[in-house]
């Protein structure tokens, strides 16, 4: 049994973050069928907040609802792995290029502290893992200070997160994952510094590297454009 749900403000927000965390964990896999009934019972709440939760999830995409109580989480598809890494392959360089040079001492103080707790990530990590490299990756757009850019990028890295799971299918080499923490360790210096243009550069490598890259890579797509060099 899971931790109560008092803590949350509702049941269905109990519910909505219990389900996303056990479907980014990868306990809940793509397609797996969800029981709602069984799922109430052992979240321990009634089946009308578990609607609710999921309702919410499928707005965002992690879920599919059938015409009755069926549901099960969404598939992967090499199409939409493919379209995020397009999109994020303009947007995080363009936003560590505005974070360089708009970063406040806060900014710095917060990428800074994210750091400390990232790690380049190995195969089958656990929730808190994603957790602190997406707080990690989230200091960073948060210092451009363009709230349009910023909630553009919460939502893609919403998504991003199930595919990274396909790029670890194939485990990293020890060199790889070396090479990703000296890619962090550049990024807050190129922020810090003030360097816009080395940060962009920077983040389009990571990008290109990532596990998104691999994961659209082992679904079967590339990314069929280039974004203009920043």
């Amino acid at each position: 049994m899971t931790e109560p749900a008092e803590p949350y403000v509702t049941k269905s927000d109990y519910a909505y973050q219990t389900m996303r965390e056990k479907i980014l964990s990868g306990e809940f896999a793509p397609g797996a069928v969800l029981n709602q009934a069984m799922l109430a019972k052992t979240i321990g709440i009634s089946t009308t907040p578990l609607r609710e939760a999921l309702r919410r999830l499928k707005s965002e995409g992690f879920v599919e609802l059938g015409a009755h109580k069926d549901a099960k989480v969404s598939e992967l598809s090499g199409e939409e792995a493919r379209d995020l890494l397009e999109l994020r392959r303009s947007l995080d360089p363009l936003a560590v290029g505005l974070a360089a040079e708009r970063r406040t001492r806060d900014d710095i103080r917060n990428i800074r502290e994210a750091m400390r707790g990232v790690e380049p990530l190995r195969s089958n990590p656990g929730y808190d893992d994603l957790i602190a490299h997406r707080r990690f990756h989230v200091a960073l757009y948060s210092a451009s200070h363009n709230e349009l850019l910023i909630q553009t990028l919460d939502s893609l890295w919403d998504k991003a997160d199930r595919y990274r799971r396909v790029g670890l299918q194939v485990e990293r080499s020890q060199a790889e994952r070396d090479q990703k923490h000296a890619e962090h360790l550049g990024l807050v210096d190129a922020i810090v510094a003030g360097d816009s243009d080395t940060a962009a550069a920077l983040m389009l490598r990571h990008i290109d590297t990532s596990l998104g890259a691999k994961a659209a890579s082992r679904l079967g797509m590339r990314p069929t454009a280039t974004p203009r060099e920043i």
